[in-house]
């Protein structure tokens, strides 16, 4: 029987409104989950690759707005070079392959992060993928690759200050709302929500400035089992939680009583 989200809570207390608009989601334990089964690291990556999908589905039937993977980081470039070479390898597999896919079920593919590392073959496949579905309307799927939330918030300073050295912008004028403009997925909803799979218990230098109020929510599972049903569980403890944004749990009531 397929999993559905009501049974993890009565269907009366869920609505599009109660869901989280935007996920993010750091794909940890790929590794680990390959090593389990006396398999190369690579394997696991590469089964990482149907968790995804899986994902992708979830999100789609749920009408969640947006969800980014934490594909890969700006530290990752530290792991052995042949399992660098092999992810890059996959992702450019993944591009080639599943691009048409996302297209044809109206998903909004958006690459995040520092490219200029990456191949020009790669880079050629990422503009191409991004053109292909650019005017899709359904899930938007971010992909966060040689990302960092460091380099992200260092990006958007440097935006900043080249509108000041350039006269089109006082420095006194730079407020929080300015910088935001300039990071990456200004133009979509905070994430509501930030998992975690793997056991680890850190946001290891993922979206910092724009998770700065999103429900965190830590998993053993790892990632290429983490299904629909795991999946759904997230959601659950989502739904579940009350989200003050700094106000008090009172104040939060009587917002909700009127409307």
């Amino acid at each position: 029987m397929e999993y559905s989200i009501f049974m993890a809570l009565d269907a009366d207390t869920i609505s599009q409104q109660c869901l989280p608009k935007h996920v993010a989601i750091i794909m940890d334990g790929n590794g680990r989950w390959a090593q389990a089964r006396n398999r190369p690291r690579v394997y696991g990556h590469k089964k990482g690759v149907d968790a995804v999908r899986q994902s992708v589905q979830f999100c789609t039937k749920l009408g969640i707005q947006s969800l980014t993977l934490f594909a890969f980081s700006s530290e990752n470039w530290r792991r052995p070079e042949d399992e660098v070479n092999t992810l890059m390898e996959l992702f450019l597999f993944v591009l080639t392959k599943e691009v048409k896919k996302l297209h044809k079920n109206n998903v909004k593919l958006i690459i995040i992060g520092d490219l200029s590392r990456f191949s020009e073959s790669l880079r050629s496949k990422v503009y191409s993928a991004q053109e292909l579905t650019e005017n899709n309307t359904g899930l938007c799927l971010n992909v966060a690759a040689n990302y960092g939330g460091r380099w992200d918030m260092a990006n958007a300073a440097k935006q900043l200050a080249l509108q000041v050295a350039k006269g089109e912008l006082n420095a006194n004028d730079i407020t929080e709302e300015r910088l935001a403009q300039h990071m990456s997925m200004a133009d979509q909803a905070e994430p509501d929500l930030l998992i975690r799979t793997g056991g680890d218990v850190r946001i290891s230098n993922f979206l910092l400035w724009q998770a700065a109020y999103a429900e965190l929510y830590f998993t053993d599972t790892l990632w290429p089992d983490f299904n629909e049903a795991a999946f759904a569980e997230a959601i659950a403890c989502y739904v579940a939680r009350e989200r003050r944004f700094g106000c008090t749990g009172e104040q939060i009531k009587q917002l909700l009583a009127q409307n």
